[in-house]
């Protein structure tokens, strides 16, 4: 993966659930352009569905690739469901949950609920559910194609491997 959209992973149960959060800041060069200001209104930074959707599927892709120590190639196969209803701005935190409801050789399908928690003057806002995304991963290796890829697990690369040893994960991949 070369583009990172979660921070921080809080929490790990393996082969179960995960929990990661990223923090959505005006440094990320994607709000500039959704939406810049016009004649008719003011800037409306938003970070797009797209890359909220990505940010569960990295958090939901790395609870997988966990499951088997990393040996699998895990690439995102199909979004089953992506239902996300409120819209993520500049200073607030994204907080995805994800858990595996089936893992086999071939691949893994997971549920996943999106919160926002909005900056508050104490410093503690309260967690919203903003959207519902269900995702299923295939084990590349596993193919039914029969194709062959590289070795090296081009995945999961450094910058996963550095985001979860940071977060206190043991990352030997």
């Amino acid at each position: 993966m070369r583009w990172m959209w979660i921070d921080r992973i809080v929490e790990l149960v393996p082969r179960e659930r995960m929990v990661a959060i990223k923090h959505v800041s005006m440094a990320e060069e994607h709000l500039h352009d959704h939406f810049p200001s016009t004649s008719r209104r003011k800037a409306m930074p938003i970070m797009p569905m797209s890359l909220i959707v990505e940010g569960m599927a990295q958090t939901a892709g790395v609870l997988v690739g966990h499951a088997e120590g990393f040996k699998e190639k895990v690439v995102l196969a199909k979004v089953s469901k992506a239902q996300v209803t409120r819209d993520a701005t500049p200073g607030c935190t994204l907080r995805y949950t994800a858990t595996i409801e089936q893992f086999t050789p071939v691949g893994a399908s997971t549920k996943g609920v999106v919160e926002l928690i909005e900056p508050a003057a104490d410093g503690c806002g309260e967690a919203e559910v903003i959207g519902h995304i269900d995702l299923l991963f295939s084990h590349l290796d596993n193919n039914m194609g029969g194709v062959q890829y590289p070795e090296e697990n081009f995945v999961f690369s450094e910058s996963f491997k550095t985001l979860m040893q940071t977060s206190g994960i043991d990352a030997d991949f």
